[in-house]
C-alpha cells in the first residue's frame, strides 16, 4: 500500500534523526545535516519542507505536485537508507589518527633538524 505523502516526510524526518543525528521539525533537521548530506539530497529535502505548509490548508494542497513530491521522499529515504553508521564511524577514528600520527611525524622531522642545526647529530 502507498504512504501518504505526510506518512514519507514523517519517515525522512526520523531517519534524519536516527542517521544524521539532526533533529527539529523538516527544515531544521535539515539545516544541521547539511554538510553531511549531497547538495541534491538536501535539496529535495527543502522541497518537501516547503510543502509541509501547503498540506494543511485543503485548497492549496491541491497545487502540489504529488509525483514530484513522492520522487523527492523516496530519493532522500533510499540515501539515508544507505548511510553506514559503522563505516561513518570507522572513518572519524582513522581521520583522528592520521591526523595525530601527521603531526608525530613533523614534531620528529622538526626535532632532528633542530638537533642537526645545532650539531648534536
Amino acid at each position: 500500500m502507498a504512504q501518504s505523502i505526510a506518512e514519507q516526510i514523517a519517515e525522512v524526518q526520523e531517519l534524519l534523526k536516527s542517521r544524521e543525528h539532526a533533529s527539529g521539525d523538516l527544515v531544521a533537521a535539515l539545516k544541521k545535516a547539511r554538510r553531511r548530506l549531497p547538495r541534491r539530497i538536501f535539496n529535495q529535502g527543502m522541497v518537501l519542507a516547503q510543502a509541509i505548509p501547503l498540506m494543511d490548508h485543503p485548497k492549496l494542497r491541491l497545487t502540489l505536485d504529488e509525483p514530484a513530491l513522492r520522487k523527492a521522499a523516496r530519493e532522500v529515504t533510499t540515501h539515508l537508507k544507505s548511510i553506514d553508521l559503522a563505516d561513518r564511524r570507522k572513518g572519524r577514528v582513522l581521520d583522528v589518527l592520521s591526523s595525530m600520527a601527521f603531526s608525530l611525524l613533523v614534531v620528529f622531522a622538526l626535532l632532528i633538524v633542530v638537533l642537526r642545526w645545532r650539531g648534536l647529530i
